[in-house]
């Protein structure tokens, strides 16, 4: 983020920043309409994973990531706006502080959302560790230092606008330089951890949850972090050398702004919906220790027929299934049988082969 100070500065704050910011003063002409395609897809996308939390809630299906997910496009669906208004009122200094706080805090949300995923991936492949008091604290408590750390980076964001004091906007640059750098390794910290998983030995079979191919889990949430961590290491990089604001760098062209915040969002949003997440990453409510993630829900235990509104197919769960996107392996398809039969009888799938 910009740090304010420098020459010709008004007689109070807020105050012009000096160095370039990432993707620079928006125009009408070129950032208004790429901003604005993005805000139709996130609009989109937060109807999607409304709609498809919405469905499971009233099946008894909760995912609460679903949720996380809509949050997160609500936000970028206001970092848009935000920027639109930027683009039409460019000396309000207000609003350009309102965007820039929205485009580092909304994506947040994505690596909460993975670090969750990764939890689920330790604990059914090292159940032993992944549900141990001292490692699931500590999931808890980087949540906390998440958070904490946001609050002092919007913080000290406005601080750097309202004052001059050369003292407080070192500070103030610190904090910025810590922040973006902590987030840049909670981006990437799923991937070290999902791998360390797969390489140490398992003294317990792998515990598989929800459905679908369990390297399917892994390749998802490798590939979602690994462009995340990619966007967020860029952000922190050029936080660390910034430029005066008449002599950006290449790195501050509204083609890498847009690259490495937007689209790669927009990538994670839609393969989170295609490649139906809250099927995939689901568990079953009540999971305290090792066996819980396997255990049959109480109502397929004792027997009971499932009610008459979860045998239905809808919208949502004939999005794109993997068997349609992979192959027509069993433990590839995503779903129930009920569901699976109703998109056969629909004729969105092949019906299986009879042995």
């Amino acid at each position: 983020m910009s740090t304010p100070g420098g020459p010709m500065q008004p007689s109070h704050g807020p105050y012009l920043p000096t160095t370039a910011g990432l993707g620079g003063m928006p125009t009408k002409g070129l950032d208004v309409p790429i901003t604005s395609v993005f805000l139709v897809l996130f609009v989109l996308g937060a109807v999607t994973h409304m709609t498809i939390l919405q469905i499971n809630l009233r099946r008894g299906h909760k995912f609460i990531m679903s949720g996380l997910l809509f949050g997160f496009c609500m936000a970028r669906i206001m970092t848009c706006t935000m920027r639109l208004v930027w683009s039409t009122y460019l000396t309000n200094i207000s609003v350009a502080i309102a965007a820039q706080i929205f485009v580092a805090a909304g994506v947040l949300i994505l690596f909460i959302v993975n670090l969750i995923f990764t939890q689920r991936i330790i604990r059914a492949t090292h159940p032993h560790l992944g549900w141990a008091k001292t490692f699931s604290w500590a999931f808890k408590i980087y949540y906390a230092c998440i958070i904490g750390l946001l609050i002092a980076l919007i913080t000290c964001t406005v601080d750097s606008f309202y004052t001059l004091n050369k003292s407080s906007r070192r500070a103030d640059r610190d904090v910025q330089l810590l922040g973006s750098t902590f987030f840049a390794v909670a981006a990437f910290l799923p991937i070290p951890l999902v791998l360390g998983s797969i390489i140490i030995p398992k003294k317990t079979r792998v515990e598989k949850f929800g459905s679908g191919r369990f390297r399917t889990k892994i390749y998802v949430l490798l590939f979602s972090s690994f462009i995340l961590s990619l966007g967020a290491f860029f952000r922190a990089g050029t936080a660390y050398v910034p430029r005066p604001r008449n002599d950006p760098a290449w790195y501050d062209s509204k083609a890498c702004f847009y690259l490495f915040n937007f689209t790669i969002e927009i990538i994670v949003v839609a393969l989170y919906a295609v490649i139906r997440v809250d099927k995939r990453f689901h568990v079953p409510d009540k999971s305290h220790g090792p066996g819980d993630y396997s255990r049959t829900a109480p109502a397929q235990e004792a027997g009971e027929q499932e009610p008459e509104m979860e045998k239905r197919s809808s919208l949502a769960d004939r999005v794109l299934s993997e068997e349609q996107v992979f192959d027509d392996d069993e433990e590839t398809q995503v779903g129930s049988p009920a569901e699976r039969q109703t998109d056969v009888e629909v004729g969105l799938t092949k019906p299986e082969p009879t042995q």
